[in-house]
Formats: structure tokens, C-alpha cells, sequence
């Protein structure tokens, strides 16, 4: 492989989809993983097999349907979950175990293992998993925080047994650039054979250095980036895949490291992933915020007049962004329709396109000019699938008093009317929810953001439900803030009952432990 070829290994439906609320669906993650493949992801890690059985069904559909990409499957140092994952990933012409165990003493304390009992235990595991597969992970999770002579031995080891790539996880986000770029270079030059494999970094984002960690690793000899999109992930989030493959396209002169991914796709996947994900990207995210390509201060906006580059160092289009911004209205038709949501990243088809057609009518008879952000907010809206859907929603309320509200809501194809009092309107419409599909899912966040400017603008609500240790995150987008509040709900709803579908298939991703580790 080319010394400068940086391979990147996208984890979104792995480690991202661990991120409390972020539920996709089976066809969600199909169509992500589909994505990630025509956008040149060299590996997708695609799930936990042993997980539940809906995890093993994406990652072996998955498997079957790649066309470029490496696909993956994560499993614990056991023969159980090693064999599990090979069956799920037999199907892909290029696929990978990889397996892991923390090796730090915290998490070594964990099965109560000795080092001598661990170091037997990886040197099995791995020579179990590369008889199944030619191409084997292995991961000390926990490894910045892994005495270094132990880290060197397990390492050692792992090599022998036949793994490929090495993994350095800074699973907690606890180490820093420069010792990032140490660690690799240290781990190269001391353990044996390691000139022979891939060496992997692993960052989260606890303390806000994963791309740079990620990067410093690089540059310590690290050939091979773990990443998702947006940064999803477990607690602050993982290294994002945009940002570093970004960082070594616009510095090439100072990080000589290259990839294969279609940066004009970034924005497209990253939008999707945000939808389905129920994850919104905030403003001033770095390269696919709202914020990242906007200009307000007159200084900012007289140098870009005169010259881009005086503040811009991408351009928008380099990630798929386009260069207008023209707003439709309500003359406008089905074919500038499509043409503004491919230049927004989307390709629809006939039918939804249809369907799209009909929402964007309406929201036009509303507001007078539909801007980019009222296409995307639009986009994220779509309960064809759905359980509960909203049909109707009618609100009475004013100064000094309760607020009253009827609600008309589907549950599996079946009309239901409830009217309920509260202390507001959102209080009320929500009441009404619960009263036609009763739970004890409790509310964690409820957020409310104009998606444009002025009296019409639509409001894109947020909320986060919990129950019985699951949680999802709901949105949506509507001109009337109680009715997107009512939507936002109901799809957090709607995805709490695929989280507990996926419950019923097996053990929760999230449950996941040391156990059976013999």
C-alpha cells in the first residue's frame, strides 16, 4: 500500500448507532451503508452481529450488497461472537473480524482477568477469528490507558495470532495530540512485526481533540483513521469522517496523507445520517454545520465579495454544497423541485418524489418564498413507515387559562380522537398523545430552533424520550410550533417502539459486557 494512502474505516453503524438515541432502522442502515460504499469508505464496520438478531441481519445484508467497500463486524474475545460475526459477513467479497478486549487495568479488572490469562485469551481469539477470515482487527480497548510493556506484549502477541491491523483505541478520549503521534511511532519501532501490519487509531471526543488525536496518529505512522459521520458516537462522539478527510485534503502541504473518498458526497451522507440518526448537526459545526460556509460580519462579507479565498479556505463545493441558494415558491414545479434537492445532496425517485411534491405545496401555500434549510427540514420528515402518525391537531389556548387540544392520531392504520387539558399548548397536545398511546417514556430534552427567519418560518422541534433504559431522539419541522412539537413526539415514539423491537430480537448493543468472555 502507498506509505501515504490513509485507509478510512467509518464505524456510524457500529459505534455511532451507540449513541443514546440515535435508532435506525433496517433499511435506514442499508441505505447509510450504501451510501458510505459510493463514497468511498474504504471499511464499513456495519454492526455487532451477536448483538441482536437485527444486527446480524443488517451487517449480513450488508455484506451482500457492497460493491467497493471492506465490510466488518465487531465481536468480543470469544469464540461465540467470533463465529457469529464470520457468518454475518461471509456474503461481502472483502470482509473483516474485528475483535477486541480492554487491556487496561480498570478494564481488565472487569472479567477478572490476570495478564498472563488475557494475553492466552487474545493469542486464541485472534488465531480462532483469522482461521475463519483472512483479514483480522484486533483492538486493545482501552489501550492509552494500558501500561506500556503489557500494551507492546498484547500487541505482540495479536500479530502472531495473525491479525492484520492493529487498533489503538482511545476509548475514553483521554490522551492528547502530541502523545497520540508518540504512541504509534513508540508502538512501531518496539514491538515485533509490527512493520508487517496496519496500525489503526480509535478517537472520541471527550475533551474535543479526536480529529486532532486522530491526525497526530497519523503522523506517528498510523495508516488507517476509525471515524463516523458527523461524529456520532457514544458520549461527546467519535473522530468525524468529514473533518478528517477534510483536514488532509485542504493542508496537503503540511499532512502528505490521501484518501479515497468523494468529498463532493460529504454533505449528502451527512444529512441523511442526521435524519435518520434524529441527531441534528448544530450551526457551527466544522465542514457540514449550517454556519460553516455563512458569512454575517461586513468585513467577512466585503472580503468574500472581492475574493472567496479571503475567508474560505474549501470551497462548498468540494463537499457537495452548491453555490446558490435561489428560493422556490408555490409555482414552482415537480422538475425545479427535483433539481433544487439534488443540489442539495438528495436523489429521489419518481415516488417520493411524488410524495415530497405534495408536503412541499403545502409548506409553499404557508410561506411565501421555501428556502434550502425549509427542503432539508422537509426532508427529515417522512413517517410513511411509522405506527403512530399525526393526522390532525387543533389547539385552543390564551393568557390566564389552560390550553385545550384534539388530536386525531393513526395507530397501525386505525383513527383515534383524544382531547386533553395541560398547563400549554405543548403540554396539552402531548397529554393527548399518551392518552391514545399510553407509556412512561420520559422527556429528556425538548428543543425548539427556527429553521429560517421571519413570522413564517417553520420550527424545527427536538425530543429525546426515555424508557426502560432505551432512548430516542424524534424531530420535525412545521410552520405551527405546537403541530412539529406533536410530530417531533410522536416520531421519538415511533422510534422507542423499534428500539424495543430490537430488544426483543436479543441483547441490546448497549448491554453489552464482559460476560461469557470464557
Amino acid at each position: 500500500m502507498d506509505k501515504n494512502r490513509v485507509v478510512i474505516f467509518d464505524t456510524t453503524l457500529r459505534d455511532g448507532e451507540q449513541s443514546p438515541g440515535a435508532t435506525m432502522t433496517h433499511e435506514e442502515k442499508l441505505e447509510i451503508a450504501e451510501m458510505l460504499d459510493e463514497m468511498g469508505v474504504d471499511i464499513i464496520e456495519a454492526g455487532f452481529p451477536i448483538a441482536s438478531e437485527g444486527d446480524f441481519r443488517a451487517v449480513s445484508e450488508i455484506a451482500k450488497r457492497a460493491k467497493n467497500s471492506r465490510i466488518c463486524g465487531l465481536a468480543r474475545a470469544n469464540f461465540a461472537d467470533i463465529d457469529r460475526c464470520a457468518e454475518a459477513i461471509k456474503h461481502a467479497e472483502l470482509n473483516r473480524i474485528h475483535t477486541f478486549i480492554g487491556t487496561s487495568p480498570l478494564h481488565r479488572a472487569i472479567p477478572n482477568l490476570t495478564m498472563d490469562e488475557m494475553a492466552d485469551k487474545i493469542h486464541e481469539t485472534v488465531s480462532h477469528a483469522r482461521n475463519l477470515t483472512e483479514n483480522v482487527q484486533w483492538s486493545p480497548m482501552d489501550a492509552t490507558r494500558t501500561e506500556w510493556d503489557y500494551l507492546c506484549r498484547v500487541i505482540e502477541i495479536a500479530i502472531k495470532a495473525g491479525a492484520t491491523t492493529i487498533n489503538i483505541p482511545d476509548t475514553v478520549g483521554y490522551t492528547a495530540p502530541a502523545e497520540s503521534a508518540d504512541l504509534i511511532k513508540r508502538l512501531i519501532e518496539t514491538v515485533p512485526g509490527a512493520d508487517e501490519v496496519i496500525f489503526a487509531t480509535h478517537c472520541h471526543n471527550d475533551l474535543g481533540m479526536a480529529t486532532a488525536n486522530s491526525l497526530a496518529a497519523v503522523a506517528g505512522g498510523a495508516r488507517q483513521i476509525e471515524c463516523t459521520i458527523n461524529g456520532l458516537g457514544e458520549r461527546a462522539g467519535n473522530t468525524a469522517l468529514e473533518e478528517v478527510v477534510m483536514a488532509m485534503k485542504t493542508r496537503n502541504d503540511i499532512m502528505p496523507w490521501y484518501t479515497g473518498i468523494d468529498t463532493t458526497k460529504i454533505i449528502a451522507i451527512s444529512r441523511r445520517v442526521s435524519t435518520v440518526s434524529g441527531f441534528v448537526v448544530q450551526p457551527n459545526k466544522a465542514i457540514v454545520g449550517k454556519n460553516a460556509f455563512a458569512h454575517e460580519s461586513g468585513i467577512h462579507q466585503d472580503g468574500m465579495l472581492k475574493n472567496r479565498e479571503n475567508f474560505e479556505i474549501m470551497r462548498p463545493e468540494d463537499i457537495g454544497l452548491s453555490g446558490t441558494s435561489l428560493p422556490l415558491g408555490k409555482h414552482s414545479g415537480r422538475a425545479a423541485l427535483r433539481d433544487k434537492l439534488e443540489q442539495l445532496g438528495y436523489e429521489v425517485g419518481d415516488n417520493q418524489l411524488k410524495d415530497i411534491f405534495v408536503r412541499f405545496k403545502d409548506l409553499a401555500d404557508r410561506k411565501k418564498e421555501v428556502f434550502d434549510d425549509d427542503l432539508i427540514a422537509l426532508m427529515r420528515t417522512d413517517d410513511a413507515n411509522d405506527t403512530l402518525k399525526l393526522k390532525t391537531l387543533r389547539v385552543v389556548c390564551g393568557t390566564g387559562g389552560p390550553a385545550d387540544a384534539t388530536l386525531v392520531m393513526e395507530i397501525n392504520g386505525e383513527e383515534k380522537t383524544a382531547i386533553e387539558r395541560g398547563d400549554g399548548p405543548v403540554d396539552a397536545a402531548f397529554r393527548a398523545i399518551r392518552q391514545l398511546h399510553p407509556n412512561e417514556a420520559h422527556l429528556e430534552l425538548y428543543q425548539v430552533h427556527a429553521v429560517t427567519e421571519g413570522t413564517d418560518a417553520q420550527a424545527t422541534v427536538s425530543v429525546r424520550l426515555s424508557e426502560g433504559g432505551n432512548i430516542a431522539t424524534g424531530e420535525s419541522a412545521d410552520t405551527d410550533t405546537v403541530v412539529a412539537s406533536a410530530k417531533a413526539y410522536i416520531h421519538a415514539l415511533n422510534r422507542l417502539l423499534v428500539r424495543r423491537g430490537k430488544m426483543g430480537d436479543g441483547v441490546d448493543a448497549r448491554e453489552i459486557s464482559y460476560k461469557d468472555l470464557a
